[in-house]
This record gives structure tokens, sequence and C-alpha cells, in this order.
């Protein structure tokens, strides 16, 4: 099944976690978007090249929390 991306801005990328249950806050969301020293970004948004605003695509948003899940689950000591 191919999907179409289909790209958000911080607040509705926000929303999108707090539908999965992530509760987040603006100034967290901000800087999850802003890159560091090397300029790199913790999660994947780019600056759209019409309206010049950070965007990301909904699924690869989803995915990089699933992916974070999955790695510690991995990471579990047994009990």
């Amino acid at each position: 099944m191919d999907t179409k991306p289909f790209y958000i801005d911080l607040a509705q990328a926000r929303a999108v976690l707090a539908e999965i249950g992530v509760e987040i806050t603006e100034r967290q969301m901000k800087r999850a978007a802003e890159t560091d020293g090397q300029g790199r970004r913790k999660l994947p948004f780019f600056i759209d090249p019409i309206e010049g605003k950070l965007k990301i695509e909904r699924h690869a948003l989803i995915d990089a929390y699933r992916r974070r899940e999955v790695g510690a689950e991995r990471n579990l000591r047994p009990g």
C-alpha cells in the first residue's frame, strides 16, 4: 500500500503525538526540531521550501517513536 506523504507543522506534530498518548509542550516540540551543533535534529523535521516553515512527514514522526519503543523493548533486562 503506497500512501502519499502528509506533511505537518510543529503544532500539528504535537497534536499527532497527543493522539498516540505522548503529551509534550510547545517548547519541547521546538527543541526536538532544532538543530544541534552538528546540524542534526532529534526528529526528521525539514524546512518547507515554499512556506519556509518547519515540517515533518506524519508517518515519519510516528515511526520515529515506534523505533525508539522497539529499541527500548530490546534493551530490557530479563526479569
